[in-house]
């Protein structure tokens, strides 16, 4: 007879030091701290549909049995990875039964509900508005664009953050002391620097620091201590949290573009590296370090454009790490250069008056005059050709539709090669005005 038949799997240390109360829940002041909504409502056992948004690891699927468990409903968890329609219709009967039976509500919890689609999530309206489910949602997703606003309407939004190294560091020193759930009955020491290191490397997934610590354990086994060199062996290789896509990856490239247009190459040299430690396409950030070249420095520095797009290009033929050198050449110059967005905005004005104005008729004076009809016809006719006035400026001659008002958009700003620029087109102004 085999002696494993019938034994319990042995469960993940993540999954055995989930907390059995709120008073356990480690982190997640802003919303479970005294007094906070949340907590209120649940230690009043008061069920309410809500969404948890967080990243991994910061205890939204934790969280959803803590709140069934105190308001004493019934738990259903889900994924929308793998449900569909029909398992909702099955929870929805479950659900009913339950209720008929001991009057007990039930809670139906929804990991990545993002996963589900429009008619998907609709699906839950009805047995929502009618109580037979209470809806726990969990995301890591933006639910402004992933949830429809109908369930959205019907659910309180809840932000979880990621866990602080502190967090953390509590979690790993009471999964090594709990003698019941952890590891404590296998008396292992550690570090504090062993501690540190994992916590850090968790990067404020506290399931992926119980994994590592697991790990760490079990290389630590012959002489019960858990050392610097066995946490660093563990932690090798992990990088930071960059979910190429999502909410993470949208907020850097944000974060290291407004720290180009603030002016602040430290900061932008800090978010330009976190993206190539969470393995963005180096590319990628070639091509919107381009776009903040002509968006945020514009004619200040000309010189921005050109050599933004030599540091795609090195990256093109040398790859890495070469050519992330260069790219890092390019944000700091972008940083450092004075800025001007007067192209970006006069661009945008001028589009709106295209759309406002509709098709005017191009003046005939400077339509193209190829035929003898086009000439017959006025086309040309008039024409004062800048380069035979003086200084090469026709002063006086408009060149707007003339059915259109006159318009200012370029407004350049008195820095770098704008200042000229600026200078330049008030001496043409003054001309146009009939001054010398």
């Amino acid at each position: 007879m085999n002696p494993a038949r019938g034994r319990e799997p042995l469960r993940p240390l993540a999954d055995r030091m989930r907390p059995r109360s709120i008073d356990e829940f480690v982190g997640q002041a802003q919303v479970l701290g005294p007094g906070k909504p949340l907590r209120a409502a649940i230690e009043g056992g008061q069920l309410h549909s809500l969404i948890l948004w967080g990243p991994p690891g910061t205890g939204k699927t934790t969280l959803a049995r803590l709140i069934a468990q105190r308001a004493d409903a019934h738990f259903i968890a889900l994924s929308a990875v793998m449900a569909g329609v029909k398992d909702i219709r099955a929870a929805v009967e479950t659900a009913r039964a339950a209720r008929d039976a001991s009057g007990k509500p039930t809670l139906l919890f929804l990991d990545e509900v993002h996963r589900f689609n429009k008619s998907q999530q609709d699906t839950f309206l009805p047995y929502l508005e009618d109580g037979t489910l209470i809806f726990v949602g969990a995301t890591t997703e933006n639910p402004s664009f992933e949830v429809v606003s109908a369930l959205l309407s019907r659910a309180r939004v809840y932000v979880l953050r990621s866990l602080t190294v502190d967090d953390i560091s509590t979690l790993l020193r009471t999964a090594l002391s709990d003698e019941e759930r952890g590891l404590g009955k296998e008396h292992i020491s550690a570090d504090s620097e062993a501690i540190e290191l994992i916590a850090r490397a968790a990067d404020g997934d506290g399931r992926r620091a119980l994994n590592m610590l697991e790990l760490a354990a079990s290389l630590a086994e012959a002489d019960r201590r858990l050392t610097l060199p066995i946490a660093q062996e563990v932690a090798s290789g992990t990088r930071r949290r960059f979910d190429k896509g999502g909410d993470q990856f949208y907020d850097q490239i944000s974060a290291l573009h407004k720290a180009v247009r603030g002016s602040d190459p430290d900061a932008a040299l800090y978010w330009f590296c976190r993206m190539l430690d969470g393995g963005c396409d180096p590319l990628y950030i070639a091509r919107r370090v381009v776009r903040m070249a002509m968006e945020d420095v514009g004619l200040a520095d000309p010189r921005a454009f050109a050599l933004t797009l030599d540091a795609w290009e090195a990256y093109d033929r040398l790859g890495s790490p070469e050519g992330e050198l260069a790219i890092a050449n390019a944000v700091v110059y972008l940083a450092v250069v004075p800025k001007s967005n007067a192209v970006y905005v006069a661009m945008g004005e001028a589009m709106a008056d295209v759309e406002k104005f509709g098709t005017l008729d191009v003046p005939l004076r400077f339509r193209n005059a190829p035929t003898k009809l086009m000439k017959s016809l006025g086309h040309g006719r008039d024409y004062r050709y800048a380069h035979n006035e003086a200084d090469a400026f026709a002063a006086g001659e408009r060149y707007l539709p003339d059915e259109m008002p006159d318009r200012r958009y370029y407004r350049p700003v008195p820095r770098g090669l704008e200042l000229k620029i600026g200078e330049a087109l008030a001496r043409n102004r003054k001309k146009n005005e009939g001054g010398e």
